[in-house]
């Protein structure tokens, strides 16, 4: 039986209609046609459908949306601003931290996360925040180059 969910996603309210089993994944993809949040595994292993849910990181595809009522939900797609990029997309372009992109949208959301709680991490708080998101590309070292100039610019925007 579907049930009526109010969610606010990227700062904008939706009303869906959705069975008690239907994943944030799959509304945020098939009914709100944000489609930077990719389906991995759908078991929670590969990360990258990952989300943040206020602020926190979440596996879009254990979450089922009904959970999600009275949070806010951000996807890739509502981190630029007035049409310019984030600072954390801008950093992971000029570094070159995408290659196939499939990863890139669940790379650049827990990146934003870790630097909204430490806006200077080390080396092993940004190995640690982006290991939970399976890249096949890369070897992470542009990855973990665009996290840091991510960090260097928003220390600066801030100053």
């Amino acid at each position: 039986m579907e049930r009526a969910v109010r969610l606010k996603v990227n700062g904008q309210e939706h009303r869906v209609l959705v069975p008690p089993h239907r994943t944030l994944l799959e509304v945020l993809r098939e009914d709100l046609g944000l489609v930077g949040t990719k389906h991995g595994c759908e078991l929670g292993e590969c990360g990258v459908c990952t989300v943040l849910v206020d602020g926190e990181p979440a596996l879009s595809c254990l979450v089922l949306a009904h959970e999600v009522e009275g949070h806010e939900v951000t996807t890739v797609e509502g981190l630029a601003t007035d049409g310019q990029l984030h600072p954390v997309q801008r950093a992971f372009v000029e570094s070159g931290a995408l290659q196939c992109g499939y990863c890139t949208p669940a790379m650049v959301l827990v990146t934003k996360a870790l630097l909204d709680r430490v806006p200077e991490p080390s080396g092993e708080q940004v190995r640690e925040a982006v290991a939970g998101v399976f890249c096949r590309c890369t070897g992470y070292v542009k990855i973990l180059e665009a996290v840091q100039a991510a960090a260097r610019r928003l220390r600066e925007a801030r100053a």
